[in-house]
């Protein structure tokens, strides 16, 4: 059986247990480890990592990385402090009950948007087919006749592992599979620092333990809905015929059928077409008045216009978020007569959208953003009869 040894990137042919060339355990082994070549690579705790990197007196520590205080909530929770609760997402108040030695660092994005890109450098040196999803992720198409090396595509991460911890200072942890949906399952065992194969011969047995939302695409209420029609696993989803899936759920039922039989047909593509942009505001204490509401809307609307510019990209369909006292989400949202990215805009078309809401509930949270989204040269044109 194929066996790469992560450390010193030594090829063994038959099943060992310790590199013969390093003396090393960590050792990746698969009969189809050559031939796999669709890789998705998560840093581990990034931002939090960072942060360790940069201070390392924090290294032993609980590190959360967020906003103290108030609404603030956590954005990375190291894994010295997982292991006393605090997760991504959470209220920063119960993350701090749970963990109250916590170090909380507020966050410094454009810090660790630059190390993303040291990142997605050492990434795109192995093959031009790089996919980021967000600044701590991306997929890699390490297939051949797209790689820029000979090497096999489980010998090239093992080295961009290497690479990524010596040259940057953190760790990632990678999946490596025959399509995107099962790389990307695999990249979230055996974090820190994973490396985990899925290979087409056991990928129904892999998915079929695991519970429905690993799945992509399935969120908590489509869970619910799930689990109120007694399916609780994937190997329940696998034993259904696609016709009863798409019965189900609809035009995702398609999607869904394969999916839970491993097969996902999406390439691997650089440039991805931003569906939306947006921006949004938690609130020390909840709001309920329509011009408080506004004038926070109206110094969204400048962020967001701002952000377009640079995008050079503007939206269409304007859309309202908020978030009741209850943690109820609410979104509203008005289509243009055409595309904008002017902040006055903006602004106008979310205050009559949030009128609508004002006397009914009391909010902890108000975003705005854009949809429909095209280049900017096509937004903002002059009205025939405009003064």
């Amino acid at each position: 059986m194929p066996t790469l040894c992560r450390d010193c990137a030594h090829w063994h042919e038959g099943g060992v247990g310790t590199c013969v060339t390093c003396g090393s355990g960590r050792l990746v082994a698969h009969p189809e480890l050559r031939e796999l070549a669709i890789a998705h690579v998560d840093c581990d705790a990034f931002y939090a990592a960072v942060e360790k990197r940069d201070n390392p007196s924090l290294k032993e520590r609980p590190v959360i990385v967020g906003h103290a205080g108030g609404r603030g909530v956590v954005l990375t929770a190291c894994y010295v402090a997982r292991k006393f609760g605090p997760r991504s997402a959470m209220p920063m108040y119960r993350a701090l009950e749970m963990c109250p030695h916590a170090v909380v660092v507020r966050p410094d994005m454009a810090k660790y948007r630059s190390v993303s890109e040291e990142i997605r450098a050492l990434f795109l040196k192995a093959t031009p087919l790089v996919e980021p999803l967000s600044l701590d992720e991306a997929y890699l198409d390490l297939s051949e006749g797209v790689r820029r090396f000979d090497p096999p595509p489980a010998l090239l991460l093992a080295r961009l592992q290497r690479a990524v911890e010596r040259r940057v200072g953190v760790t990632v942890t990678v999946g490596l599979s025959y399509n995107k949906f099962l790389a990307k399952l695999g990249s979230g065992h055996k974090k820190p620092g994973g490396f985990t194969v899925i290979g087409r011969a056991e990928a129904k047995a892999f998915l079929a333990k695991l519970p429905v939302d690993a799945i992509h695409g399935v969120g908590a209420a489509t869970a619910r809905r799930m689990a109120d029609a007694g399916i609780a696993t994937v190997a329940d989803l696998q034993a259904l015929p696609e016709d009863a899936l798409v019965a189900r759920f609809g035009k995702f039922g398609r999607r869904l059928a394969g999916l839970v039989q491993g097969e996902d047909s999406r390439s691997v593509s650089p440039r991805r077409e931003t569906k939306s942009v947006s921006t949004e505001s938690t609130f020390a204490r909840d709001l309920t008045s329509y011009d408080a509401l506004a004038t926070e809307l109206t110094d969204l609307a400048g962020h967001l216009a701002r952000r377009l510019e640079r995008a050079q990209l503007a939206g269409r369909t304007i859309v309202l978020k908020l978030k009741t006292a209850d943690f109820r989400s609410l979104t509203r949202q008005t289509r243009l007569a055409r595309p904008t990215r002017r902040a006055d805009v903006i602004a106008d078309a979310a205050r009559i959208l949030l009128q609508r809401e004002i006397g009914r509930r009391a909010y902890r949270l108000i975003g705005v953003g854009v949809t429909d989204i095209m280049p900017a040269d096509d937004a903002d044109r002059p009205d025939l009869f405009a003064p």
